[in-house]
C-alpha cells in the first residue's frame, strides 16, 4: 500500500502492514484510504438527528507520526472491557493510540474490531 511505504518510521511501517492484515483478516473487508491518512476497513452511512449525514468506515487505523491511531465505533459500552486486557494505550472517544503492535495484545484488538463492526452495522443497518 503506497501510503504505508510513505511511513518515515521503518518499525511504524512494520506494524502498519502487520495491522493491514490484521484488520482485513479481521473485518473481511479490503483497505481503503479515507482522506489523505486514515486506512479504513467496510463503510456505514451515519446520519445524525441534525440532519448531518456522510460515510466512515467501520474501523481503521492510521500510522502517525507520535502514535498509531487505531478507529472504533463512538458510543460503544463495551469497548472499555477490552480495553482493560488490551496493553499498553491511551484512549479518546473514537480512538486508542499505540506506541506499537508489540505493545498490545493481538486477540484482544481482533475482538475490539469485531465489536465495532458489529456494533456500527447493528446502530446503522443496510438499507
Amino acid at each position: 500500500m503506497e501510503f504505508i511505504e510513505e511511513v518515515d518510521s521503518p518499525k511504524k511501517r512494520e506494524d502498519a502492514y502487520q495491522l493491514l492484515d490484521i484488520f482485513t483478516e479481521t473485518t473481511g473487508y479490503p483497505a481503503k484510504m479515507w482522506g489523505p491518512s486514515i486506512i479504513g476497513f467496510g463503510s456505514y452511512h451515519y446520519k445524525y438527528e441534525s440532519g448531518h449525514e456522510g460515510d466512515a468506515p467501520l474501523v481503521g487505523f492510521s500510522p502517525r507520526k507520535a502514535k498509531i491511531s487505531l478507529y472504533f465505533a463512538t458510543g460503544d459500552t463495551e469497548r472499555e472491557a477490552f480495553l482493560q486486557d488490551f496493553g499498553k494505550h491511551t484512549a479518546g472517544k473514537a480512538c486508542i493510540y499505540i506506541n506499537k503492535v508489540a505493545d498490545i495484545r493481538v486477540d484482544v484488538l481482533q475482538k475490539l474490531i469485531t465489536q465495532s463492526v458489529t456494533f456500527l452495522q447493528n446502530k446503522y443497518p443496510k438499507d
